[in-house]
């Protein structure tokens, strides 16, 4: 469902300029029905008492769902947007690197949804999270 053709490289290149480089996200893999990355927990994504911000956790799992989203569609005729998310968030991280793997629930002709897990190193989930993309037309 997902094109696979272009490569993770070109993804990360293409959030130049973007919070996801700013926070120091990186899609890591890309399946057929799913996306990976990964996100640092450091100074950029860690709240005032040295923990994970939960902002950051949504902004992870709204990423890699978008991006992912766009990859199920024609993107010379169509483009995806977020319309709701919502998250989970059931244990803390203080350091090290979170990872997310979104994967699509529903394709349909004007919506997506994905379900977007983020874990520690240790592969504890940490957060989850249900995004709904709408589907346009250019």
């Amino acid at each position: 469902m997902l094109n696979q053709s272009i490569p993770v490289e070109l993804l990360n290149k293409n959030s130049a300029n973007s919070m996801g480089e700013h926070l120091g996200i990186e899609v890591t893999e890309v399946g057929k029905d799913y996306i990976c990355g990964k996100m640092p927990v450091d100074n950029r994504t860690r709240q005032p008492f040295g923990l994970l911000h939960g902002g950051a956790s949504v902004v992870l799992a709204e990423s890699l769902g978008s991006l992912g989203a766009n990859l199920v569609i024609d993107m010379n005729t169509q483009y995806c947007v977020g319309l709701e998310i919502n998250a989970n968030h059931v244990r803390s991280v203080r350091e090290g690197y979170v990872f997310g793997k979104a994967t699509i629930v529903h394709a349909g002709k004007t919506t997506q949804i994905w379900d977007i897990r983020i874990t520690d190193t240790e592969a504890n989930l940490v957060c989850i999270s249900r995004l709904t993309m709408a589907v346009l037309k250019k």
